[in-house]
């Protein structure tokens, strides 16, 4: 909002980074209740883990270009950042590989390329894509269906004090269907094991359907504070459902049904907080819509196709690159001129 009453027509401070930042971080509360009741504290700690080592890393990078650093820490970008990674790696991921990628994340895909409002890549998704790769077998233990762990036993995991052992570790929702129908080779159909396997819930996960309802609900608040725009979550949602529900309206026994796909994985926490970043996002409504229409078809193909469970890391990375391209021939032709494309 503007001050149209005096000069020189300062924001009034409703429309501040770190107001926005903050508001961000309050719409992501509610999937992270879930995700506390679902698994227990450890990812509290991981959101600890992460937000320490991204101020670190913001206030050495900020140190090192000679910025500001009451200014620049304080905005809460970066605490947005950490979040995000430590939402999206496992709840019992080593200490270390929550610290590596969000220092990853800040000081290569953030601050290299100008810090805040200069990075062309998603920073959070730029340290699950290179962590994924770099470790693949830490980044696929998730914590098995029903374990239960006191905070002290989660607590040695995650600092490396117990040792890790197969029973901890559970397919994800997405894997464990992906996984099934490959080695079913047609022997299988998703019906029957969405109705017989004890990872699955009434729609998705078990479990995890509560978790991406949260995020659902967070950015539904996010939309209607107007921090983020419907085009973008809307573009996302209806590419990942058309593919998705085409597929399965074709082979109902080897495709799983639109909602599974929209309430498994990181769906709705990409939709609502992923690609909607204003930085490395589009900026006109059109190319927000298109952005996140095609990241969404992009997501569907590489977890339904790829090698990974989940696309979403993946597709916004690969629709970042598109950016210029999109905005470029969705740009609204300027006031008293002819659009001649």
């Amino acid at each position: 909002m503007m001050n149209w009453t005096t000069p020189p027509y300062l924001l009034d401070g409703r429309a501040s980074v770190r107001r926005v930042m903050l508001q961000v971080l309050v719409g992501l509360l509610p999937g992270i209740a879930a995700y506390v009741w679902l698994v227990g504290p450890s990812i509290v700690l991981q959101l600890a883990l992460a937000t320490l080592s991204a101020l670190a890393g913001e206030a050495l990078m900020l140190r090192l270009r000679g910025k500001p650093l009451s200014l620049f820490l304080g905005d809460g970008s970066a605490i947005v950042t950490a979040w995000l990674i430590a939402l999206t790696f496992p709840p019992l991921a080593p200490w270390w590989l929550v610290v590596v990628g969000t220092l990853f994340a800040i000081v290569v895909a953030k601050h290299l390329y100008g810090g805040l409002g200069q990075n062309p890549f998603n920073p959070a998704m730029v340290a699950f894509a290179a962590c994924i790769v770099s470790f693949p077998a830490l980044m696929s233990q998730w914590p098995a269906l029903g374990l239960k762990l006191t905070f002290a036993e989660q607590l040695s995991i995650i600092a490396g004090l117990a040792p890790r052992v197969d029973v901890m570790s559970g397919a994800t929702p997405l894997d464990a269907i992906k996984t099934a129908l490959k080695l079913g080779a047609g022997t299988v159909d998703v019906p029957t094991l969405l109705a017989t396997q004890d990872v699955f819930g009434n729609f998705a996960g078990r479990g995890w359907e509560w978790v991406t309802t949260g995020y659902l609900l967070g950015g539904l608040w996010l939309w209607q504070r107007r921090i983020i725009t419907w085009h973008a979550p809307l573009g996302f949602v209806c590419g990942l459902s058309l593919l998705a529900g085409a597929l399965w309206l074709w082979n109902p026994q080897g495709f799983a049904s639109p909602l599974f796909h929209l309430f498994s994985g990181g769906a709705m926490l990409g939709a609502f907080f992923i690609v909607t970043d204003p930085v490395s996002g589009c900026t006109t409504s059109r190319g927000k819509l298109s952005f996140g229409f095609l990241a969404g078809l992009l997501a569907y193909t590489i977890r339904v196709f790829g090698g990974y469970p989940d696309g979403v890391a993946f597709a916004v990375l690969l629709m970042n690159l598109c950016v210029p391209l999109i905005d470029m021939y969705t740009q609204p032709p300027i006031f008293g001129m002819k659009n001649e494309r």
